[in-house]
C-alpha cells in the first residue's frame, strides 16, 4: 500500500466528483423533500460503472475492490449526493455474494448489482438483539429442499426500492442444537414477508424499515454459502459496511468544509473575511487534518481486505469508521458554527447533515462497541460481557 495516491485513483476521484457535481446537493434535498429516492444519479453511476466497480469483471463489475468503491462514494459525497445503498447493494450483499454465492447466485444477482438494475437490502438489525449479534432471533428451518423463516428486523435501509434483502438469520447446528448464524437471500415479493416503514427525524432518501418474516418459505438455493462457515461469512460483509460507512461519513464532511472554507473566505463581517480570524480559521483547519488522517485509516482498511487480510481489515475498519464519524460530525457542527444562521439555512445544505453525520457514529455500530473491539481485540483486555 502507497501512502501516494495511484493516477488511476486519482482519475477515478475526478471522473466520479465530475458525475456528482452534476447532480449536487440541491438534487438529494429536491428527492427528500418529494420522498423519492436518486434514482436518475443511481442509474447513471451504474451505467458508468460505478457501483460494481468491486465486483468481478466476468458478472460485469470492475473486477477492483473496496478502495475503488469507497473512493466513488466519497467523491459523490463530497459533491453532497452521498447514496447510502452503495454501503449495502454492492458492498455488502454483492461482496457476499461474490466470495460465497452459488454459480447460479452470482449470475442471478452479481450483474444487475454491478449495473444498479437490481438493488439488494441487508438485513441484520433486530430489536432485542441490539448490538449483540449473538441474540439474533431470527431463525430458519429446513423444511424438506427449503428453508422456512421466522423473525424480525429493524432499521433496515432501502427495502421499498431492494429488490431483494440479504437476511441474517440463524440455524440450528445438527450435531450440537446451538443456533448459528447463516445468510438467506429473500426476494421482495416473498409471501410472508411484511414491510414497515419506520418514521424518522433523518432527511435522507433512504428510508427505515421493520421487517416481519411469518414462515416465509425459501427455496433451498436461498442460503448463501456454506452453512456451517458462520461468522466467516457475515464478517465478509460486515468490514466492507465499515469500510463504506467511513466513506460516506468522510464524503458529508469534507462537502460540508468545502462550504464553510468558501464562505468563511468571502463573507465579511468587519474589515477582513472572516476566514482571517483565527477562531475560524483553526476550527477548519483541524477539521481538514482529521479528515485527512481518517481517510488513511479507511485506505488501510480497505486495502487489507482488497487483500485478503480480513483480520487485519476488521481492527483498520473498525477504526477508520470510529475516526470518520467522529471527524465528520465535528465538521458539519463546525461547519454551520461557521455560517451561523445561514448554516441551517435551505439554500446551503448544511442543517440536515447535522442529522446525517450523526447517524454514522451509531450506525452499523456504535462507538462504543468499536473501542469495545480495539480494547478486547487489540489491547487484549479482558471483556465486561
Amino acid at each position: 500500500m502507497s501512502l501516494i495516491e495511484s493516477q488511476e485513483h486519482r482519475d477515478l476521484r475526478t471522473a466520479v466528483a465530475a458525475l456528482g457535481k452534476r447532480y449536487g446537493r440541491a438534487y438529494v434535498t429536491e428527492a427528500v423533500r418529494d420522498g423519492r429516492h436518486p434514482d436518475e444519479l443511481w442509474a447513471e453511476a451504474g451505467k458508468l460503472g460505478y457501483l460494481g466497480v468491486n465486483l468481478p469483471e466476468e458478472y460485469g463489475g470492475g473486477g477492483r475492490g473496496m478502495t475503488e468503491l469507497a473512493i466513488v462514494l466519497e467523491e459523490l459525497g463530497a459533491a453532497g449526493c452521498p447514496l447510502l445503498m452503495m454501503v449495502v447493494s454492492p458492498a455488502i450483499c454483492g461482496t457476499v455474494i461474490a466470495r460465497f454465492g452459488t454459480d447460479a447466485q452470482k449470475q442471478r444477482w452479481l450483474p444487475g448489482l454491478a449495473a444498479g438494475t437490481l438493488r439488494m437490502a441487508f438485513g441484520i438489525t433486530e430489536p432485542e438483539a441490539g448490538s449483540n449479534s449473538h441474540r439474533i432471533t431470527t431463525t430458519a428451518r429446513r423444511e424438506g429442499d427449503g428453508w422456512v423463516l421466522n423473525g424480525r428486523k429493524v432499521f433496515i435501509s432501502g427495502v421499498d426500492v431492494a429488490d431483494a434483502t440479504l437476511i441474517v438469520g440463524r440455524t440450528e447446528d445438527r450435531a450440537t442444537g446451538k443456533l448459528k448464524p447463516c445468510l438467506f437471500i429473500v426476494e421482495r415479493e416473498a409471501p410472508g414477508f411484511l414491510k414497515s416503514p419506520i418514521p424518522m427525524e433523518l432527511a435522507a432518501p433512504e428510508k427505515q424499515f421493520e421487517l416481519v418474516f411469518e414462515n416465509v418459505r425459501l427455496a433451498g438455493d436461498a442460503l448463501v454459502g456454506d452453512e456451517d462457515a458462520g461468522l466467516l461469512q457475515l464478517f465478509a460483509g460486515l468490514n466492507p459496511e465499515r469500510i463504506m460507512t467511513a466513506a460516506f461519513a468522510l464524503g458529508m464532511a469534507r462537502y460540508a468544509l468545502a462550504r464553510a472554507v468558501d464562505y468563511a473566505r468571502t463573507r465579511t463581517v468587519w474589515r477582513e473575511p472572516i476566514g482571517a480570524h483565527q477562531a475560524v480559521a483553526h476550527p477548519l483547519a483541524q477539521s481538514h487534518i482529521e479528515i485527512e488522517l481518517a481517510r488513511l485509516m479507511m485506505l488501510k482498511a480497505a486495502h487489507l481486505y482488497d487483500a485478503g487480510d480480513d483480520m487485519g481489515a476488521g481492527e483498520a475498519a473498525n477504526m477508520a469508521k470510529y475516526a470518520a464519524a467522529d471527524a465528520a460530525v465535528r465538521t458539519v457542527d463546525q461547519a454551520v458554527h461557521t455560517l451561523g444562521g445561514n448554516g441551517l439555512a435551505s439554500e446551503y445544505g448544511l442543517a440536515s447533515l447535522l442529522t446525517a453525520v450523526r447517524v454514522t457514529r451509531i450506525a452499523p455500530v456504535s462507538r462504543e462497541m468499536i473501542l469495545n473491539y480495539v480494547s478486547h481485540t487489540t489491547l487484549g483486555l479482558p471483556k465486561s460481557y
